[in-house]
């Protein structure tokens, strides 16, 4: 497995893949990974020839109150754990390799990113489809591979590949969970005992929504109050939004159609977490 640090030494390693006629994938990661991140390495290596995954903890993405120098790191476990996935590049730059001195420029995604967590994250989206703009210029991946847990981020994505004409296929790959239902994130090894108890309320939520969904509830607002009164049960819980929407534009809908994306975000303690489903008629 070979380690990358610099843009041009990577640019020219995939320049040579693809010479070579390989199909190339894509990870990006922040690191700290779970088996949320390996899974989509796996269904990467299974799709491709030549696996690359990014790590690198991103601060375009990160408020000023969030949790950049907090966010878990764990360079050492993660070379080990991709090792053994079968990873063949590991690309890992310095925040000065991708954003050199005088950097000026920013990807900005319109619509997709005014809802969900755009509303209360200002500029977060941009940070993401900055980073990913470069990443995939670094890289030159045929695929790229996200989680389905961040669907906005797959949404942004996906709408940033499209209308900047770039010549790369997005796949989503399904959320990964924890056998007690919890969605895999870098961000549950924030949480003590007591409020990884409370954090099932979110997958708890999805399931009680999809519930109410197949005995053919269309209300909105109805499954919002059973949902939100399910959170408060639950100690250390804040509600950061509950939406039902549209899957592609993410807009919120007065009444739920034959496909609808349901998704929260819910702060447990300091620790926000997001989780979401598809609630489909059958």
């Amino acid at each position: 497995m070979e380690v990358i640090k610099t843009v041009k030494d990577m640019q020219r390693r995939a320049d040579k893949l693809r010479l070579a006629g390989h199909m190339v994938s894509l990870v990006p990661t922040m690191g700290f990974l779970h088996e949320g991140h390996l899974e989509l390495m796996r269904v990467a290596k299974k799709n491709s020839d030549k696996l690359i995954i990014s790590i690198f903890v991103n601060p375009m993405q990160f408020s000023p109150t969030d949790d950049y120098d907090e966010y878990p790191r764990d360079t050492e476990g993660d070379l080990k754990k991709s090792r053994e996935v079968g990873v063949d590049i590991v690309f890992m730059p310095s925040i000065e390799e991708m954003y050199p001195e005088n950097y000026q420029t920013n990807v900005h995604v319109e619509k997709v990113t005014r809802h969900l967590c755009g509303i209360s994250r200002h500029g977060h989206f941009d940070g993401v489809s900055t980073v990913v703009c470069k990443l995939f210029n670094a890289t030159k991946p045929h695929l790229a591979f996200f989680g389905q847990k961040d669907y906005q981020q797959l949404t942004v994505i996906s709408r940033m590949i499209i209308d900047l004409n770039m010549d790369i296929k997005i796949v989503g790959v399904r959320t990964v969970r924890e056998p007690d239902g919890l969605a895999m994130s870098s961000r549950n090894s924030y949480l003590n005992a007591e409020e990884r108890e409370s954090a099932l309320c979110l997958k708890k939520s999805l399931d009680l929504a999809g519930q109410m969904y197949e005995k053919g509830e269309r209300s909105p607002a109805a499954i919002k109050e059973a949902v939100e009164a399910l959170i408060k049960r639950h100690p250390f819980t804040e509600i950061d939004y509950f939406s039902l929407c549209d899957p592609v534009t993410l807009e919120d809908v007065q009444t739920l159609g034959h496909e609808n994306l349901l998704a929260l975000a819910v702060r447990i303690g300091k620790t926000r977490l997001i989780d979401n489903c598809l609630l489909r008629k059958t």
